[in-house]
């Protein structure tokens, strides 16, 4: 910190966060450049992950990087999109790497009516990679929907002009105003964000701490993923790093040992608002039999149930199911019977990928009068809220499951600190190979800068010696020089390198790759920077009609 100067300026306020604390600071590097940043801190009681780190005052993820007060909205409109980039705010944007940021809402930050707005089919996961991919300042991008979470994990050229038109891409496509998405969603940055998707895919950040359900929807996004342009090297590595933490979270811990799932909590919320007496003989029925219905299906089996109804759009899956349960006597029913079949059931489980309710209030006050029990896991819903009005009914979507969850947790929580020391180990690794690749374009620069200067100093050679060489004596001093070249490089070229079991050396690779840039005037950042948003303006003018 002593060859720093830290210039700090702080403000008071209440916008979206309770009691936030801003501080705008910068740092002047060993560089020479001023680096401008901001922190944003609330006053919170609880914790980020599953209530093992209490901190008075922490970091709020639903704060986003300030502002810069420079306002580049008055410029002519005739400067170019590049030149517009590298004046605003004094070149900040061509002056830094590329950003990994995680940008979404989940169960702790948003309640269900918003994040069915937000939710995302898996079928669409391709097609949304390719949106975001032709915003200006996305460069990767990856998408994460379940019923308790949409997450967007991008690489951005510009931390908050990334975060704002990802955003805005949100809330043109769910429909939901800015201002309310900035009171539920949650940024991360870099290393926090790598954190975050590493707890994700580990199961604790789930709503039931160690699920496994969470890990298969992870490699659900790099299969998609797979081929797509946009999930590239660094959103491919982060998530394909977070599905072996995942797997080693639970191999080296019991974290998932007697966990439970979401539609195992639905079963055991079901079976918790039912006399004991009558599990058995209860009729229940199971609305779609992907996924989630599957294990609806086992888990009832498992409590003993016996009289199961399973509706889907066709028979493929529930014959799949009968052939994995063929002790249990599994009745098969199109979904066009379903209100029929609902008039005979005790619960009713709901877990489709519909967009519009299979139960509305109206169809409901249809069906006989009877104490009914409606578990509804989708994401969006498949009843409309309005039916938990109706006398004898009652309804209980994928919030209501905490209070079986609660019961499953305590005796979990000490076996999540283990996973937070693997968490841990690996959140240095992959960063070890994040900027190991920031030094990638230096080498080359580097080589090239070298091979440069060897290839004028030879032909000077050659040409002062003339026609008096033979080709033997010409290979001799070719080779000759590329010893020398080689010889000089190795030094430079080792401290490029960034040892991946030595998470350390990360600073001084960083740093070694700046002496560089700065020595033989490289400007590999800026360069890589000015090209990657010289293919965007050149892309978006192509789409232009």
């Amino acid at each position: 910190m002593a060859a720093m100067d830290i210039g700090f300026a702080a403000c008071f306020s209440r916008s979206d966060c309770d009691a936030k604390l801003e501080i705008r600071h910068g740092i002047h590097s060993r560089d020479g450049l001023w680096k401008p940043y901001s922190v944003c801190f609330s006053r919170q009681r609880g914790t980020r992950v599953y209530g093992l780190r209490y901190n008075l005052l922490k970091r709020s993820p639903r704060c986003e990087v300030s502002q810069d007060s420079a306002n580049i909205d008055t410029m002519s409109a005739s400067i170019s999109a590049l030149e517009l980039l590298k004046t605003s705010a004094a070149d900040r944007y061509t002056r830094e790497s590329s950003s990994i940021v995680a940008i979404g809402l989940n169960y702790r930050t948003a309640p269900i009516e918003i994040r069915e707005k937000l939710a995302i089919e898996e079928a669409q996961w391709s097609n949304v990679i390719t949106e975001l991919c032709d915003l200006n300042h996305i460069e990767e991008a990856a998408v994460l929907s379940t019923c308790n979470r949409m997450e967007i994990y991008v690489v951005a050229l510009s931390q908050h002009r990334g975060v704002k038109e990802v955003t805005e891409w949100i809330s043109k496509r769910s429909s939901v105003p800015v201002s309310e998405l900035c009171k539920h969603r949650f940024i991360l940055y870099n290393k926090d964000a790598t954190q975050h998707l590493f707890e994700v895919a580990s199961g604790l950040d789930s709503l039931v701490l160690g699920e496994g359900q969470i890990l298969a929807q992870v490699k659900q996004v790099v299969k998609t993923g797979q081929g797509v342009p946009g999930f590239d090297r660094k959103i491919g590595g982060l998530f394909k790093q977070a599905i072996t933490v995942g797997k080693r979270v639970r191999t080296e811990t019991s974290i998932s040992t007697g966990s439970v799932s979401v539609s195992s909590a639905a079963v055991e919320l079901a079976l918790m608002k039912l006399p004991e007496a009558t599990h058995e003989l209860s009729k229940m029925l199971v609305i779609g039999a992907g996924k989630m219905g599957k294990l609806v299906i086992k888990h009832l089996v498992a409590k003993g149930c016996r009289n199961i109804v399973v509706m889907n759009r066709s028979e493929d899956k529930v014959a799949s199911i009968r052939e994995e349960l063929k002790d249990v006597e599994i009745e098969y029913r199109p979904l066009s019977e379903i209100h029929s079949y609902a008039a005979e059931s005790d619960v009713i489980f709901t877990c489709t990928a519909s967009e519009s309710f299979l139960f509305t209030e109206e169809q409901v006050l249809a069906l006989p009068i009877s104490p009914r029990l409606f578990i509804d896991i989708s994401v969006p819903r498949n009843v409309a809220p309005s039916v938990s009005e109706i006398q004898g009914i009652q309804l209980y979507n994928v919030d209501d499951l905490k209070q079986v969850v609660a019961a499953n947790t305590e005796d979990r929580l000490q076996k999540a600190k283990e996973a937070e020391a693997i968490i841990a180990e690996e959140v240095e690794q992959f960063e070890a190979w994040k900027y190991s690749l920031e030094a990638v374009p230096t080498i080359k620069k580097l080589r090239a800068y070298a091979e440069r200067i060897r290839t004028s100093e030879l032909e000077k050679c050659f040409a002062k010696l003339g026609n008096d060489i033979t080709e033997k004596e010409k290979k001799a001093i070719h080779d000759l020089s590329n010893g020398i070249v080689n010889k000089l490089l190795n030094g430079p070229m080792q401290h490029l390198r960034c040892d991946k079991a030595n998470p350390q050396s990360l600073g001084e690779t960083l740093e070694n790759m700046n002496a560089l840039n700065r020595m033989f005037s490289l400007d590999t950042i800026i360069s890589q920077l000015e090209e990657k948003v010289r293919t965007k303006i050149e892309r978006s003018k192509k789409a232009v009609p």
